[in-house]
């Protein structure tokens, strides 16, 4: 996928230079990398829990749980190495060290330490800008270019950053949802929760909440590259909230079905994935465009399919437990579809909250004598009333705390209304006249109008 190298960067001294009607900060300071330290931590807490809960399996003799827990601890682990490693493009470097404390599995310590390095280096000495960047900075639905200067120094923290935001998306649906899922699993049916269980599974529901949470922001800033954009703190509550409903509805669901009827889970799950794998290629094939070549110049057809291949996989993997926020285009050269796909969004969450009762329905009813001591019928009405109540925090995002909400021709406010209006207002026309009224209506309808 084509890298965006851009510089996160906050305004050091108020003075600003207008010229030919931009403002053009010339004092700048870089933000402290708080993303790479917190992507950082979860890694490795994630890493030491995992060890310890595999210590206590080995010495209880759960081989087949601590070979599993393994698993789900190496694989992603091992996959985000790799990505550190290709983004960074060391293969062509003469790095040996850092290669092998990649290869010890160490790779986003060093790298934390690189741009905590880079951090408090920047600004001791001057150094003259690489570029410039212009973005479109929106201020009470006004439009107003910046200019910014981008050093050396902010163009190596941005890479970094770039690098961690990716890794902490693969790490945390690669490696966290499963492991999440696998513990709790093994609690259902050992009846039984050490302490070193807990602790991996609230760590691995964080890392896969700020996983969404990064992959939200990350498709917010590829979709509108050209803006400089400022999410309140109310709106990153706001993702939080919907995004820790939403995944964790979503894997007690899985969970409790799989607990009951443990032979269907593989066939569903599979349908799911190689549903959402195969639909970016289908897409991409019906619209005859030239196979990308955009991914990287020195990769062949075949390492190029192969990349696109594991992005596909990764896209599959995220829709299967949540929404990614982004649709794949392979036929784009930025392999995401820039537009607002409110009616995709909205079969997405449909056909989920019916794919979840499906499920825990069945689950009610081929449920075994493991669950004598829970009440059945207040379980299945709270995981529907959360998977709705994550529902609803998205579509208040959505409505007032999205950067961009004024950019959108019609909100969530408006989509509601039409579907509304239609429903109403239909079945009162007759069969031979054409609904006019309704569509100047809604062809009337006013842009976005929202609370600031």
């Amino acid at each position: 996928m084509c890298e965006r190298h851009e510089e996160e960067i906050e305004d050091q001294q108020p003075d600003q230079q207008i010229q030919n009607g931009h403002v053009f900060h010339s004092g700048t300071s870089l933000r402290p990398p708080f993303s790479i330290l917190i992507g950082t931590a979860l890694y490795v807490a994630e890493f030491v829990s995992a060890a310890v809960l595999c210590g206590y399996y080995h010495r209880y003799h759960d081989h087949y749980w601590m070979g599993l827990t393994i698993t789900f601890m190496i694989v992603p682990s091992v996959v985000s190495q790799l990505a550190l490693t290709f983004i960074h493009r060391d293969l062509g470097k003469d790095r040996p060290l850092i290669l092998l404390i990649h290869l010890l599995q160490m790779g986003p310590v060093i790298r934390c330490i690189e741009a905590l390095v880079v951090y408090f280096r920047a600004g001791k000495k001057e150094e003259p800008y690489v570029s410039i960047s212009r973005k479109i900075k929106l201020k009470h639905g006004v439009e107003r270019e910046v200019e910014t200067e981008i050093g050396h120094s902010a163009r190596i923290l941005a890479m970094h950053r770039n690098a961690f935001k990716r890794v902490a998306v693969i790490q945390a649906f690669l490696g966290s949802t499963p492991q999440l899922s696998l513990q709790l699993y093994a609690t259902v049916l050992q009846k039984y929760l050490p302490p070193a269980r807990v602790a991996l599974m609230s760590l691995s529901l964080i890392s896969v909440t700020y996983g969404a949470l990064v992959c939200t922001v990350l498709a917010i800033q590829i979709k509108y590259d050209d803006y400089k954009l400022v999410l309140q703190p109310l709106g990153y509550l706001c993702i939080v909230m919907w995004r820790a409903t939403e995944i964790a509805t979503r894997v007690t669901v899985i969970v409790l079905f799989s607990t009951a009827l443990k032979y269907w889970i593989v066939p569903i799950g599979l349908i799911n994935l190689l549903f959402l794998f195969f639909l970016p290629w289908v897409e991409f094939w019906r619209k005859k465009a030239p196979f990308p070549e955009n991914v990287e110049k020195n990769f062949s057809k075949a390492g190029t399919a192969f990349v696109l291949s594991l992005v596909t996989f990764l896209y599959a993997g995220i829709n299967v437990f949540c929404w990614s926020a982004v649709q794949l285009n392979l036929a784009d050269k930025d392999l995401i579809e820039k537009s607002q796909s409110w009616g995709r969004l909205a079969i997405y969450y449909s056909v989920r909250f019916v794919e979840n009762a499906v499920l825990i329905t069945l689950w009610y009813f081929y449920k075994t004598d493991i669950y004598e001591y829970f009440c059945s019928p207040l379980l299945v009405a709270q995981l529907m009333v959360a998977y709705v109540l994550g529902v609803i925090f998205m579509l208040a995002f959505y409505q007032y705390f999205h950067p961009c909400r004024r950019l959108f021709t019609h909100n969530v406010e408006d989509c509601l209304h039409c579907v509304c209006l239609k429903r109403t207002s239909a079945p009162q026309l007759p069969q031979d006249q054409k609904p006019e009224g309704i569509l100047e209506h809604i062809n009337e309808l006013r842009e976005t109008d929202l609370m600031e």
